[in-house]
């Protein structure tokens, strides 16, 4: 019984992350921002949150946003991949994991394809 109780605590710390990483996006303007549920299908993390930046001066917005917003909560990231002039940048909190790109990049990567067995997340239910 403890394990599905921690198990639950788990979730909504990452339910409380993928929020305010939501939040942070929307309030730099991030572009067609999903939110996928992964738990079920992956042990990597519990939320993927993808957005679209308009330009490589949007996306570094976004990030710093993110970074930020997740600072003033007690997160940190674990890891910072790619760079903004690459079209493609992945903030991993554990957790959850914020991929931002743009619109080019994102076609091509296909996430909401790869893991199309991902439920997507309304933010209002988090």
């Amino acid at each position: 019984m403890t394990d599905t109780k921690e198990m639950a605590k788990d979730l909504e710390v990452s339910q409380k992350m993928a929020k305010c990483a939501y939040d942070a996006l929307q309030d730099r303007l991030g572009q067609d921002v999903t939110i996928l549920d992964i738990h079920h299908v992956s042990m990597m993390a519990d939320y993927f949150l993808i957005a679209t930046a308009n330009n490589s001066s949007q996306m570094q917005a976004l990030v710093e946003s993110v970074q930020e917003k997740l600072s003033l909560s007690g997160y940190d990231p674990l890891h910072v991949e790619g760079v903004r002039d690459s079209g493609w940048v992945l903030l991993d909190y554990g957790r959850i994991i914020v991929h931002i790109f743009t619109q080019k990049a994102r076609e091509f990567y296909d996430l909401e394809h790869i893991w199309s067995n991902s439920p997507k997340v309304d933010p209002d239910q988090l």
